[in-house]
């Protein structure tokens, strides 16, 4: 089974008429793990919403199986491509089993509400987030990293061959980042899912992205494999940080260390204020 193209077509995003994005084109490459790096407030995750069709162009096009997005059925769409918004919010009270059982709404039809499809889907995503000891637990009593996790694995409940995720990571310890990161991976080795996710780090963009988009300025400063595109010059030119780049001895890919981290000295002025 052929995996499904999404394409950004000459795209500008604005809020207000203000222009975050620029015509920019990009491909998503099926199949794979793309990760969306750069400064904040370069566009990244408004070139994600525009991504899911929650924010309409206003010029350009996305493109999904070569349709605009814009024209497709809004239940088609949800049962292709999932998103996992950065501050997704739940219904107050709602606990965790109810929230994963909402990805299955997709894929429900007038006549069949639930199905055993639908329960081993849930139970699947509950297991592999290791969220199934806390299912009945309300979602606002979780820790911020327990509640990242069940938002995950909703999006992985909807069971579609798009996954976009704004910082899956968010308030996770390492540990777990690690965790969702690999889970991620395997879902796109394993089941041929395509992943697009912005990331705040760009060693791990390097390490479990296939193709990294590094954003400046609302548009593609850079992309490809992390070993063509990511360098000293494009860590400076995107973040504006010097760094030395360095091959990860544990991948070969890309490893990115600050070249003149900031001098610890204590501000005496400061000092004094905090004393």
């Amino acid at each position: 089974m052929t995996a499904p193209s999404l394409r950004a077509d000459a795209v500008t995003l604005a809020y207000d008429e203000h222009a975050v994005v620029h015509d920019l084109e990009l491909d998503v490459p099926p199949g794979q793990i793309t990760a969306v790096v750069g400064a904040n407030g370069c566009g990244k995750s408004t070139l994600l919403r525009a991504l899911a069709r929650l924010m309409r162009p206003s010029a350009g096009s996305v493109l999904l199986d070569g349709a605009s997005i814009a024209g497709l059925p809004t239940k088609e769409v949800a049962q292709r491509l999932g998103i996992l918004p950065q501050s997704p919010v739940a219904p107050e009270g709602i606990v965790v089993e109810d929230l994963v059982a909402r990805g299955r709404y997709p894929h429900q039809k007038l006549f069949r509400q639930w199905s055993h499809e639908d329960e081993a889907a849930v139970e699947a995503a509950l297991d592999v987030t290791r969220m199934a000891e806390l299912r009945s637990r309300p979602l606002d009593g979780l820790s911020g990293g327990q509640r990242q996790r069940a938002w995950i694995a909703m999006a992985l409940a909807q069971q579609t061959d798009i996954m976009l995720l704004d910082e899956p990571t968010t308030f996770l310890d390492l540990a777990h980042q690690i965790e969702v990161l690999d889970l991620l991976a395997d879902l796109v080795a394993g089941h041929g899912r395509t992943v697009v996710m912005v990331l705040h780090d760009i060693n791990q963009a390097c390490r479990y992205a296939d193709y990294v988009v590094a954003m400046r300025d609302g548009r593609v400063h850079a992309a490809g494999a992390p070993g063509d595109v990511v360098d000293a010059t494009l860590v400076m030119e995107v973040f504006g940080v010097q760094a030395r780049v360095i091959e990860d001895p544990v991948t070969g890919t890309p490893l990115c260390l600050a070249a003149k981290p900031r001098p610890r000295s204590a501000d005496p002025a400061l000092t004094r204020r905090l004393t």
